[in-house]
């Protein structure tokens, strides 16, 4: 993705180049909160599991009805998990008051301009910006303990070089997954430190090395070839693979028996990192509470001006609790 700025900052003109196409995401998604707290759900992450075409289906209808993708020139041929979606508020605004003219990708430069691969010309650019992502690599260490080719790196769960004789390096944050990148990284620090200690055992070399292989085949058969496809991971199931290795996974299904009203806040609510400090070390006594009322902190920020006789339904429909318990025990007994 290309983008050119013509004429002076007052009456500038930006146009912004794609091979592919975008699938654009919201920051603020239902009911005002943020994608990530409306989206990334437990119970969402086992929708798409069992039904990948369905989940985008229903994404892909949810953005179009925002504004439709084709009608403004970002229709893509892949379907909406097939790439990382861009998250941008204001890029329909822009296209649609002409501030951005949305064209094919940049073909040639010429002297003073760019030719675009549909044959038009556009004069007078003052500047490119090529947003075309990074390359990284890892020049301060031995390419023997860490390689990387075209952005790939075999590192298993992202984080331990498989062939090490003890497991004492670790890389983190090294991942690219569609959520926040903070509580992922503070999960890999805390099965680091417990790998380093002894307190955990890593898999042998074999088993690491299916695990590399197998994530590389799965990304590369969801989305489109790109270096920029190659640190991908789901959010919610990379979490649970790293709190399955630390021991902090919370159980779902034990909750659901002992504690109804916190199972269905940890499967229909966000996945925030409290979820990990319900059981096992690390342990936290105010997890339970911090996770019941997380959406009022939320949302605290945006009640500046205090209102009488308001109510905020959040309840859960009791049909829709009893479909996700269906789902729940299915979905154990098919992964059993």
């Amino acid at each position: 993705m290309n983008i050119g700025y013509e004429g002076s900052v007052c009456s500038a003109k930006v146009f912004l180049s794609t091979r592919r196409g975008a699938w654009i995401v919201n920051r603020v998604s239902t009911n005002g909160y943020p994608v990530d707290i409306a989206k990334l759900t437990r119970f969402g992450s086992l929708i798409y599991q069992i039904f990948p075409k369905l989940l985008n289906y229903v994404t892909e209808r949810e953005i179009n009805q925002r504004f439709n993708h084709g009608n403004y020139g970002l229709a893509t041929r892949h379907r909406y998990n097939g790439q990382h979606p861009t998250v941008n508020d204001d890029l329909p605004n822009r296209i649609i008051s002409g501030f951005v003219q949305v064209r094919p990708n940049i073909k040639e430069f010429t002297e003073t301009g760019v030719i675009f691969e549909d044959g038009t010309i556009e004069e007078n650019i003052d500047a490119v910006i090529f947003a075309t992502g990074y390359s990284f690599s890892f020049s301060f260490c031995e390419e023997s303990v860490l390689s990387v080719q075209k952005n790939k790196v075999s590192l298993y769960k992202y984080m331990f070089p498989y062939h090490l004789e003890k497991p004492t390096l670790a890389v983190v944050g090294l991942i690219q997954p569609e959520g926040a990148i903070m509580p992922i990284s503070e999960l890999q620090c805390r099965l680091a430190t417990r790998v380093f200690k002894g307190l955990v055992q890593l898999p042998d070399k074999e088993n690491m090395t299916k695990d590399i292989v197998m994530k590389k085949y799965l990304m590369s058969n969801r989305y489109v070839d790109s270096q920029r496809h190659t640190i991908q991971v789901n959010y919610m199931e990379f979490m649970d693979e790293l709190a399955t290795l630390a021991g902090v996974k919370p159980n779902v299904l034990k909750l659901l028996l002992t504690d109804p009203r916190l199972a269905l806040h940890v499967l229909f609510g966000p996945c925030t990192p409290y979820q990990y400090r319900l059981s096992g070390p690390g342990k936290w006594s105010g997890a339970r509470e911090a996770i019941l009322t997380q959406m009022n902190r939320v949302i605290k920020p945006t009640q500046t001006r205090v209102l009488e006789n308001t109510t905020m339904d959040r309840s859960i429909p009791l049909m829709l609790k009893v479909f996700a318990l269906f789902i729940v025990v299915v979905a154990f007994f098919l992964y059993q």
